[in-house]
């Protein structure tokens, strides 16, 4: 009954639409959505759940268990997909070594990045990431989370990323972008994030123009711990004023507004609106917070270098299944095992992924130099920077109080003037639209919507309070 009421409860929320609409239908993202195996991602989280535990500082040298077995096995699943696709995936373990609260002494954390370059915009990169590492609930020597050698299946948290990772690689290596699309599969999350920083800092040594990054971590279970069963629902979280933003660009932010229109959170409107428009039944939830309340996973290395990054997450999480020792205790299961995880759902978030790797790497590059101008007159004049890749723009608007775009005027050249609409009442945004008419997530005018990278001045580094 408490389930029922959860869910009856739920129901009765409002419902606001949040999404970036979507204009231009594209029979080939529901082709592509439509590969997804429930079966395939089964088989890949049973897999890893095989290898017993997945500790960042587990053995590394054992065929069968520990997480160097796992990332040799991963790297594995990648080379046999490039080899499929005429080579078309570069295989990369970039590592760092590190010390901190988790890890007593240095360690390396390394992480396996399968590189699909892009063929007319290669240094413009798409990312999916999801972390390989697991840990259990036991304590060694006074340290929680520090068994390396006791079983900690990890079979949602983040085994269903990982799955998700390699079955959006099968399926879009069989394809060319424009854009570049990096499959990362992360370790040190469970530690400290560190398998994010080492991604935030490839990224940032070999150039990378990161247009986004889609972290999934946690992705397959639909029964929460309060009862409420949510198989229709996934969790997209963005960050409003940016990580990386300095003193003037906060300022500047403040005076116009754009606490709600970081990259990020257009990139979760535009995620949002894809599912409307290519998943029948299954929607997206946007959360206005970076991360789960005091929490935190490793696309937050990605924001504090400046990158757009959002968090996927499930819609109802069940605790005892998480950092658990498997075991009952008190007529309670523990442990987060392969009975906890919904393969059907996980095949949805899996082609929301899917679909929104698509659509951003066949689109144009998010439009750059946008600005807003209009002071003191009835009328509004947005401008951008043309681009080659971009024959057509549309310009964007909104009521300052409404979460979702909601007016649009197609536009071509590099500016087009709003008569009659004041540019204090409005929020107003532009798009990039190929000539096939894929679309590119709306900017938002200045540093703070702006899809290029952010770079860090003294950025905080992420806020962790909670294990995860």
């Amino acid at each position: 009954m408490r389930g029922f009421h959860s869910v009856f409860l739920f129901l009765l929320l409002p419902v606001v639409a949040l999404a970036q609409p979507v204009l231009n239908q594209h029979p080939e993202l529901a082709r592509l959505a439509a590969q997804v195996s429930a079966e395939r991602e089964r088989a890949i989280d049973t897999r890893l759940v095989g290898f017993g535990t997945r500790h960042t500082l587990s053995d590394t040298t054992s065929d069968s268990r520990g997480i160097g077995a796992a990332r040799r096995w991963v790297a594995a699943q990648f080379a046999d997909m490039a080899r499929a696709c005429g080579g078309c995936l570069v295989i990369q373990t970039p590592s760092e070594t590190f010390t901190g609260a988790r890890i007593p002494k240095p360690a390396a954390v390394m992480d396996v990045l399968a590189i699909q370059r892009g063929t007319s915009d290669p240094d413009r990169v798409i990312v999916i990431s999801a972390h390989v590492d697991s840990i259990n609930g036991n304590v060694v020597n006074g340290q929680k989370y520090a068994d390396t050698k006791g079983d900690a299946p990890g079979a949602n948290d983040d085994a269903s990323g990982v799955a998700a990772v390699l079955e959006a690689a099968r399926i879009l290596s069989a394809r060319k972008f424009p854009a570049t699309i990096v499959y990362a599969v992360l370790t040190g999350e469970e530690q400290g994030l560190y398998g994010g920083r080492v991604l935030a800092d490839t990224a940032v040594a070999q150039g990378w123009r990161v247009e986004a990054d889609l972290n999934n971590d946690i992705i397959g279970n639909t029964h929460g711990q309060s009862g409420l069963i949510d198989n229709s629902h996934v969790r997209i979280f963005s960050e409003g004023s940016r990580t990386a933003e300095s003193p003037d660009q906060a300022r500047a932010r403040h005076n116009a507004g754009g606490e709600a229109d970081s990259a990020s959170r257009n990139l979760a409107r535009f995620m949002q609106g894809l599912a409307d428009a290519y998943m029948n039944g299954f929607s997206a939830r946007l959360i206005y917070r970076p991360d789960r309340f005091g929490r935190g996973g490793d696309h937050l290395e990605m924001l504090a270098q400046g990158f757009a990054a959002v968090r996927i997450s499930e819609a109802a999480e069940n605790y005892t299944r998480q950092h658990q020792t498997v075991r009952v205790e008190n007529g309670i299961a523990y442990g987060d095992v392969l009975s906890g995880v919904d393969f059907d759902y996980l095949a949805q978030v899996t082609r929301l992924n899917v679909i929104t790797l698509a659509a951003l790497a066949l689109a144009p590059a998010p439009p750059t130099g946008v600005t807003i101008a209009g002071a003191v007159t009835p009328d509004t004049q947005v401008s951008w920077k043309e681009s080659a890749d971009a024959p057509t723009h549309r310009v964007w608007w909104r009521d300052t109080t409404l979460p979702q775009w909601h007016f649009n005027r197609p536009a071509s050249g590099n500016s087009l003037t709003l008569a009659g609409i004041n540019i204090d009442d409005w929020f107003f945004g532009v798009s990039a639209i190929g000539a096939d008419g894929y679309e590119s997530p709306v900017v938002y005018p200045g540093a703070s919507g702006s899809f290029e990278r952010m770079s860090p001045v003294a950025a905080p580094a992420p806020f962790i309070a909670a294990p995860k």
